[in-house]
């Protein structure tokens, strides 16, 4: 009951900080918040995720799309004071959704790189996440560089447009590196042999093991890489600040810890997925 309540003062205390954006002064500020402006006037926010990356953001039995960053997604709308909306689509179709305004911002495991913030602005880490092998193969397993693993023999599964899938271009080059569309059909390929290990974020490897007891799955869970989660935006002023405040918000009343417990502490989720 405490935890409601606290959960609700934060709502109703950061929801205080979108009175500015329901009400644009046409200051020379105001130029820089079309996108937080617009989503406050139409009362919803769009939020693309990728819904196959548990337990970021996942797909159960019923098609009902769960998940930490969901639960994310729905405290930012709850505190814009807006209804929340998610689009589910293949991660490598979720930058251009929101570069071309289809989609308000993307919750969906995305590491915040270099590259990507050329074209799009980011707010965060929220979470720091790495690269991690799982496979079958006791010898992969072991790795403990990247070019343990660097041989032409090696087939690695990634998700397209991933940065799993650049991390294996560009430090086990010599490796066939097999791009799937989504994490599912990814592990597929390690379950049904037809990649000797995946290349995923760390989230995706401990769940896949815990979803899949009996397949003679082992990985690395030491993490390969460190890499910043982030919420992906357009780049509108007033919205970055928005999410940076709410953030750091999050981060002090501790519900970002909260949402880390309920999605890798308690496993009864599991039983939802297909």
């Amino acid at each position: 009951m405490l935890k409601r309540i606290i959960h609700w003062i934060f709502i109703l205390v950061f929801a205080g900080l979108v009175g500015c954006a329901e009400t644009p002064d046409n200051s020379a500020g105001s130029s820089n918040s079309a996108v937080l402006n617009r989503i406050v006037a139409k009362g919803s926010l769009v939020m693309g995720t990728s819904g196959d990356m548990p337990p970021m953001t996942m797909t159960t039995k019923d098609k009902q799309v769960i998940g930490y960053d969901i639960d994310l997604g729905e405290l930012i709308a709850d505190s814009m004071g807006v209804k929340l909306e998610v689009k589910v689509m293949p991660f490598s179709e979720l930058l251009p959704a929101l570069q071309s305004g289809r989609v308000d911002l993307i919750l969906s495991g995305m590491t915040i790189t270099s590259r990507r913030n050329l074209n799009v602005a980011f707010s965060g880490p929220y979470m720091v996440s790495g690269k991690c092998i799982l496979t079958k193969e006791e010898t992969l397993a072991n790795a403990d560089e990247p070019s343990d693993i660097n041989r032409a023999d090696i087939k690695l599964a990634v998700l397209k447009g991933s940065t799993s899938e650049i991390f294996v271009e560009t430090l086990i080059p010599d490796a066939q590196s097999i791009a799937s569309e989504n994490t599912n059909e990814a592990v597929d390929a390690v379950l049904k042999n037809k990649a000797n290990a995946l290349i995923a974020d760390y989230p995706v490897c401990v769940v896949t093991m815990l979803r899949y007891p009996d397949q003679g799955l082992i990985s690395v869970l030491s993490l390969l890489t460190q890499e910043p989660l982030g919420i992906a935006l357009p780049a509108d002023a007033l919205l970055i600040n928005w999410m940076d405040n709410f953030l750091h918000n999050m981060t002090l009343t501790g519900h970002l810890e909260e949402l880390k417990s309920k999605w890798f502490e308690d496993d009864s989720w599991l039983a939802k997925l297909p």
